[in-house]
């Protein structure tokens, strides 16, 4: 088994999109970036990527490349899950943190769960999503940008969920 970890950060615009986990939130302010910006799911991306050593979310989708601009951060998801599962990985596990302060995501939450599960292919139960604040501090407290960050439990395909001998 291996584990991953992932982090993004973006500044936050007035009358951009805010896209978290493949939802779309209704905000007057989202995400800068060359693709749609998606801070979980680029953290998610760089944990698997981190966790199987196949570089980062940079060396994979060069930001500027016109290929990747304004694309689906879900789309970059399932590329990178496509090449785990060729290179005999699998996806134990997801946990992963978003820090803002506005908007609030308790109502989201379960549907980013969901999303993010369907697109890894996993059971709910093996992806957790929480949201923190930043208590006001820095430039996520004062709501200018946005935080995710995320761990990946990979194993070799076939070789998860085996009890060890005697158990």
């Amino acid at each position: 088994m291996r584990a991953g970890i992932g982090y993004d950060l973006h500044r936050l615009v007035p009358g951009r999109r805010f896209v978290l986990g493949g939802i779309e939130l209704p905000s007057a302010s989202g995400p800068e970036g060359h693709s749609d910006a998606d801070v979980l799911l680029h953290a998610v991306i760089d944990a698997l990527l981190g966790a199987a050593a196949l570089g980062d979310i940079g060396g994979r989708f060069p930001p500027g490349d016109p290929r990747w601009k304004d694309a689906d951060s879900g789309t970059l998801l399932r590329a990178v899950k496509l090449d785990l599962d060729a290179a005999g990985w699998s996806i134990e596990n997801i946990d992963a943190n978003v820090i803002l302060e506005q908007p609030r995501l308790a109502p989201y939450i379960a549907a980013i769960r969901g999303r993010l599960a369907e697109l890894l292919e996993l059971p709910l139960d093996r992806v957790s999503v929480k949201a923190k604040t930043n208590e006001r501090i820095g430039s996520i407290g004062e709501g200018l940008a946005v935080a995710a960050e995320a761990i990946a439990l990979i194993d070799r395909q076939g070789v998860g969920h085996v009890s060890p001998p005697g158990h």
